[in-house]
């Protein structure tokens, strides 16, 4: 016992590490007195961990011994009797009693067998191998390769090593040049990187092929940094990746658990539909357990088996969504049978992919599973939102932009879109009703049978958005379910509502149209709103240098420069009260909506009294003749001030409720912007060196004809959010109206609805009698009147003569 004393204070930083690791090992364990009992996960990570220290520590005494190096090889035997196995001795000895005394005296052995090389030749190699069947054979009657925890159990095993690796690695000193350096440490470190990488082979099938191949890198990368001694950091950063990896793998393992109902229940409803079919022919119980194994159980599934197999999901989530839905309605048995069995085994060998043994599933409560869902029991099942959001970044398939769609898929995902917003119109009917069973089936089907399909190129697009709104629809249910107020429903549906226009926007992308609708009226926007600021202010200009006052300019720039800044603010101020208000975005882009088209209505009716140029020359002559008057800078200022501010507070106004419905098209409402702003400061230049000369006309005319464009695009949208949010009741015309997609839609205001139609032929038509009325019958009205006038005169100037 000297030897091994003298050994211990020769080597006491090595054991430290060890007595370390160890003593949350030691505190852990515990005696219960019993053979063969089933350990805890935490117990089974304990002992395959210490029995994995100790066959490497066997591996490097017989590799120190095959380079004639007995005190290194002394080292590692004692390491594993003295330290190692001590903490373990208990569990080991309730696991198999015979084995883990043999083990222990040959422990005791090795390391005095070592310290006298005359006994380490055939005996001692004999010893080590000995040793390492014993612990290959502890080691197999705890592990089942086969069972659901196994892959979780040896990813915590190497995390654990792995972090030996690093500690045995920062004692070692290798890589800091300023301390001696500990060769049995290293070993140690190195020994422990080696196991590790051995252990993640048995488990490498568990990740995905690109995952396997980082892996393989990462360990990889270590042992080249540890053979090349490099500094602690970079074993560090690499150690870290494969623990960061490991560990999400042993968190799916673990959540893999949480599927094991659903797969029953799958199970289960699979041979209550070949019954349903096979002894009754009732293909309508069988439809209903074929949906019910789909939405309340698969869609449970589909996010971690998509880690593992995309292909294999999506195929499953055809056959079962559709194809099997499809053979029920139309009473094709056959059929129905040869899918049920491709569908029974494609579900085994997923199954098994996440680590779950299909063929042994019980389905009973018994066996603490969920009860499989029958007849009108489907509405006592909730969602389990919880679950479902754990899909969220978990796509890995092949990735497309926006808009990155066929033509084909674009033109089924409206007409999806609109059979969905006909079942929640029903589904608010029905609910509003009482008729909660009927509303709640409406709302299955406008997931089920139409956003499903949605889904399908949607999800290359934007995988988590996809799933967002797959939750959506599980609330809906859900608060159907719950028999939760109208209200609270309504709400849930009106999110879906707006979340049915992203959707289209995602797959449809903006289009060529939309864009140039999208950039021509933002240009016509700042075009109008300024045209009116530029001819009062270069009026105002040209009139100081006629009547020659131009020391009056300064205070005109400079009542300019305040209103521009007062624009900007009011664009800040507009939209810090749109986010507190509370209010939803919907019920805001309505009003301002509403606001817009009021605004736009009488200002372009009071253009429209201004075309005549001697009447615009005679009201900008007015303006400036009272201010020039008063002698007041502060009347200048003020002027072009409230001139020009007017004009940006409706500017803000327009470009609020446009900036709502050109969702994408943010940059071409910029570049019009852009140009409307330079074509301004044109016509203004044009005006200084033109004067009257401008087709003053022709220009308000124009910005009259656009404004009334804009007025009825944006009724049109306002009167679409009411819908929406559920102020304005909603009548479809699909197949009456023209269907747009929905950024052309939003751009022009044309929605297939009777609500929105009305109050745009009602807008027209008041534009279009007052166009009439003020172009044609105003001035008629005006000659007739002149005319008499003058025939009246003629008729007493023939009297006097």
């Amino acid at each position: 016992m000297k030897i091994f004393y003298w050994n211990v204070n020769k080597k006491k930083i090595s054991l430290c590490v060890w007595i370390f690791y160890l003593i949350p090992s030691l505190l852990s364990s515990s005696v219960y007195g019993a053979q063969n009992i089933e350990l805890s996960s935490s117990d089974l990570v304990l002992v395959t961990v210490n029995l994995q220290r100790i066959l490497e520590q066997m591996n490097l005494v017989q590799t120190s011994l095959t380079n004639e190096d007995n005190t290194r090889a002394f080292e590692h035997a004692y390491i594993s009797h003295s330290i190692i196995f001590p903490s373990i001795k208990d569990k080991l000895k309730e696991i198999d009693q015979n084995s883990t005394d043999r083990l222990e005296s040959l422990l005791i052995d090795l390391p005095i067998m070592v310290r006298s090389s005359s006994q380490m030749s055939e005996i001692g190699t004999n010893n080590i191998i000995q040793i390492k069947d014993i612990l290959n054979d502890i080691n197999s009657a705890i592990l089942d390769p086969n069972s659901s925890g196994y892959n979780s159990t040896i990813s915590s095993t190497i995390i654990v090593l792995l972090n030996d690796t690093s500690k045995f690695y920062q004692l070692s000193n290798f890589g800091n040049s300023k301390k001696p350096s500990s060769l049995v440490d290293y070993e140690n470190a190195m020994g422990m990187a080696d196991i590790s990488h051995m252990l993640y082979k048995n488990i490498s099938n568990a990740f995905d092929d690109s995952k396997q191949k980082e892996l393989e890198s990462f360990f990889g990368d270590l042992k080249n940094s540890l053979l090349s001694k490099s500094d602690i950091q970079s074993i560090t950063v690499l150690i870290k990746a494969l623990e960061t990896n490991l560990a999400e793998n042993e968190s799916d393992t673990q959540s893999n658990d949480s599927l094991r109902p659903y797969f029953a229940n799958i199970k289960n409803l699979l041979s209550d539909i070949d019954a349903a079919i096979r002894n009754d022919s009732d293909y309508s119980s069988a439809e209903k357990y074929a949906t019910t194994a789909y939405l309340d159980n698969f869609e449970y599934v589909e996010a971690p088996l998509e880690k593992v197999d995309p292909i294999l999901m999506k195929n499953l989530e055809l056959m079962m969504r559709e194809q099997l839905r499809e053979l029920l309605k139309n009473s094709q048995q056959s059929e129905a049978i040869v899918l049920l069995n491709n569908i029974t085994t494609n579900l085994s060998k997923a199954a098994n992919l996440l680590n779950i043994n299909y063929e042994n599933l019980e389905t009973s409560a018994t066996a603490g599973y969920l009860i499989p869902l029958r007849e009108n029991t489907q509405l006592n099942n909730l969602s389990d939102i919880t679950e479902l959001s754990k899909g969220f970044g978990t796509y890995s398939g092949i990735k497309k932009g926006f808009g990155d769609s066929t033509d084909s898929e674009k033109t089924g995902v409206m007409i999806d879109i609109d059979s969905i917003r006909i079942k929640l119109v029903d589904l608010l009917q029905k609910y509003k009703e009482g008729k909660n069973d009927e509303a709640f089936m409406a709302a299955r089907s406008a997931y089920l049978d139409s956003y499903e399909r949605i889904e399908v190129p949607l999800r290359p697009i934007n995988p988590d958005y996809t799933l967002d709104m797959e939750i959506k629809f599980a609330e809906l249910r859900n608060l159907i379910q719950q028999h939760q107020p109208y209200p609270t429903v309504e709400a849930k549906v009106v999110e879906i509502r707006s979340g049915l226009d992203e959707s289209e926007r995602l797959v449809t992308g903006t289009g060529t149209l939309a864009p140039s609708l999208a950039f021509s009226t933002s240009f016509s926007i700042i075009f109008r709103e300024g045209l009116e600021s530029a001819l009062i202010i270069g009026a105002i200009l040209t009139y100081l240098e006629a009547s020659r006052n131009p020391h009056y300019k300064k205070h005109v720039y400079l009542g300019i420069v305040i209103s521009i800044i007062a624009t900007v603010i009011t664009w800040f101020i507009a939209q810090f009260v749109i986010d507190i208000t509370g209010a939803s975005k919907d019920l805001i882009e309505a009003i301002a909506g509403i606001s817009a088209v009021a605004v736009l209505f009488w200002v372009s009716f009071w253009i429209l009294n201004k075309v005549e140029t001697k009447k615009w020359i005679e009201f900008v002559k007015a303006k400036v003749w009272q201010a020039t008057t008063t002698g007041s800078v502060m009347v200048f200022s003020m002027l072009s001030f409230f001139t020009v501010y007017r004009e940006g507070f409706e500017t803000v106004l327009f470009y609020q409720a446009m900036l709502s419905f050109a969702k994408n098209m943010e940059i071409f409402v910029f570049l019009g912007l852009v140009l409307g702003l330079a074509v301004i400061l044109s016509v203004l230049f044009i005006i200084r060196k033109l004067g009257k000369k401008l087709p003053l006309r022709v220009l308000f005319g124009l910005t009259m004809g656009i404004g009334a464009y804009m007025s009825i695009a944006f009724i049109g949208n306002a009167i679409r959010e009411f819908q929406e949010i559920g102020y304005i009741s909603t009548t479809h015309l699909f197949g009456i109206i023209p269907r747009l997609e929905i950024n052309l839609a939003t751009m022009t205001g044309i929605h297939p609805t009777l609500e929105t139609t009305i109050a745009q032929i009602l807008l027209l038509s008041v534009y279009l009698a007052g166009s009439l009325y003020i172009l044609i019958m105003q001035p008629r009205k005006k000659k007739l009147a002149e005319t008499s006038r003058k025939s009246m005169a003629n008729l007493k100037d023939g009297e006097k003569r």
